[in-house]
């Protein structure tokens, strides 16, 4: 692709869903081990997106909710109900979302 054409690399880095980091970079920052990701991929949580030789990798927005079932496995959870929580969790937040874009046209 000439150089014109491609995407900026500092705007895809700021973009929290552009797959930055390999897969134990990743576990790196969240403190945790490659198992634990594999995990939560496992269980439907995160998919991560594959590099073209087929290694894993990981988005911001994909580490904050590994992050996020990371902290209820730590508390006891099994990783499937941590993973399953974590989906309500969000499911939760957009629905909450979207109530009060609804309450603010039918305000306006």
């Amino acid at each position: 692709m000439p150089q014109e054409n491609r995407p900026n690399t500092a705007d895809r880095l700021d973009d929290d869903d552009f797959p930055a980091y390999t897969m134990g970079r990743a576990a790196e920052m969240i403190g945790t081990t490659p198992a634990f990701l594999r995990a939560v991929g496992e269980a439907g949580l995160i998919t991560p997106l594959r590099s073209e030789g087929g290694h894993r990798r990981y988005s911001r927005y994909q580490l904050r909710i590994a992050a996020r079932a990371r902290e209820l496995v730590d508390q006891g959870n099994p990783i499937e109900a941590a993973c399953r929580i974590v989906i309500l969790e969000d499911q939760l937040e957009e629905a909450l979302r979207l109530n009060e874009e609804l309450r603010r046209s039918a305000d306006a």
